[in-house]
């Protein structure tokens, strides 16, 4: 099993809170391994095996309990008097009305509870009203780079981090050694959540539609993109959609993990704009396998990455809108001034306060490096700024501003 280190340590610092545990995520990126390490970590720590209730609702040995009373009786049978115990309950979605167990098992004070479900019946925004406050969400996302290479080993470093680009991080791509079983797997993981998760938990039954959606997200990873957009372009490609169609269907692969928004933020009026949102994607070897090898765009799935880093180190995560004081000579001669809007690739905010990123795969041209850095430095504050490429260069400053090979980053 892959350490995930991170979810662990959000695990043991909730360990024995009055509060359910909910670990979410998009498929195959973990969720039920991560109970398995957790448990192991519980034994090392000394908590006895019999204090551990254990069920994966998927496994038919457990067909018996699909009812909330017969699961709510076969845990409640199993506790111990006096003793905290630790149960999981994995894949519990697949138990009809499992809030109702689930709120039972919370009121006892010698039970902290754990669980997982996938999206087809537990979407994002639908554990708020099942468990009414009484939880909290763990999000998991496919590996980050530092524990993909934990698993691959730290030699060739560059050669690895390509294949985390092209291949995407979800486990068991790790287990795959060509392309084609890497393909197959992924084209598997979609079709289960596009028909499942999405297509089914939301009963949308032009699944065609639907895939056209995806893939025209997938294709617009990183740029400025809205719902009216979107209905106008499909809708111009005659594929006829309009604005509300569109709405649903993103905020149902927002709700699955497919896809992540990003909204837009005014850095100096210190506002968020309600138009043109990014979206990204959870996966960028899901993209390719989509649209195929010729889509590469390294440079957005290079800011693909950053934005889920940033989701995993816990930011709030902007997409940043700059008016910068352009000035520029005229026929004369003459210096005139005139504001440009510039982009902050992200500004992401957490615990440390607020951050700057500017994302791009090389600024050894000046006048690349220039445009990338001129939004920074007009940012109106002394916050981080920073600037990641994939220049093999030591760590350099430009006036507070630190220019940092993403790998290295990423390794941090």
């Amino acid at each position: 099993m892959i350490p995930r280190p991170q979810y662990l340590q959000k695990l043991a610092s909730l360990r024995d809170k009055r509060i359910i545990k909910v670990v979410t995520g998009v498929r195959r990126s973990g969720k039920s391994t991560l109970f398995k390490l957790f448990q192991k970590r519980l034994l090392d720590s000394g908590v006895p095996n019999k204090q551990i209730i254990d069920l994966n609702m998927e496994d038919p040995a457990y067909r018996e309990l699909l009812s909330w009373e017969k699961l709510y009786d076969h845990i409640n049978a199993r506790l111990l008097p006096e003793k905290k115990n630790y149960v999981f309950i994995d894949e519990v979605q697949n138990v009809a009305d499992f809030q109702r167990a689930a709120d039972g098992l919370f009121i006892k004070d010698n039970v902290d509870l754990y669980l997982t479900g996938s999206n087809s019946r537990v979407q994002s925004g639908k554990w708020a009203t099942m468990l009414t406050g009484r939880y909290i969400k763990i999000q998991i996302l496919p590996l980050s780079f530092k524990e993909y290479v934990s698993a691959a080993g730290q030699d060739n470093l560059p050669r690895k981090f390509q294949r985390y680009l092209e291949y995407g991080a979800f486990p068991q791509c790790l287990e795959f050694s060509s392309k084609y079983d890497v393909r197959s797997y992924l084209e598997s993981i979609y079709s289960t959540i596009i028909l499942k998760d999405v297509a089914e938990g939301n009963n949308f039954r032009d699944i065609s539609r639907l895939e056209r959606i995806v893939k025209f997200m997938a294709d617009s990873v990183g740029k400025e993109t809205s719902a009216n957009n979107i209905a106008e372009t499909m809708s111009r490609d005659g594929a006829k959609i309009n604005v509300r169609t569109v709405e649903k269907y993103l905020k149902a692969l927002c709700d699955s993990y497919i896809l992540y928004r990003a909204d837009r933020y005014d850095v100096r009026g210190k506002k968020l704009l309600k138009t043109l949102n990014k979206y990204y994607i959870v996966d960028t070897g899901l993209r390719y396998t989509l649209l195929g090898e010729g889509r590469t765009d390294t440079g957005r799935m290079l800011e693909n990455i950053v934005y889920l880093e940033l989701s995993r180190r816990c930011r709030k995560i902007y997409v940043g809108k700059m008016d910068v004081l352009n000035r520029e000579k005229d026929e004369r001669g003459s210096v005139a001034g005139k504001y440009v809007t510039r982009e902050i690739d992200f500004v992401a905010e957490g615990d440390s306060g607020r951050e700057y990123y500017q994302v791009s795969q090389s600024v050894l041209d000046t006048k690349t490096l220039e445009r990338e850095l001129s939004p920074l430095l007009a940012a109106p504050d002394h916050n981080p700024k920073y600037l990641l490429t994939l220049d093999p260069l030591p760590v350099k400053s430009y006036d507070g501003i630190k220019q940092i090979n993403i790998v290295d980053w990423l390794l941090e």
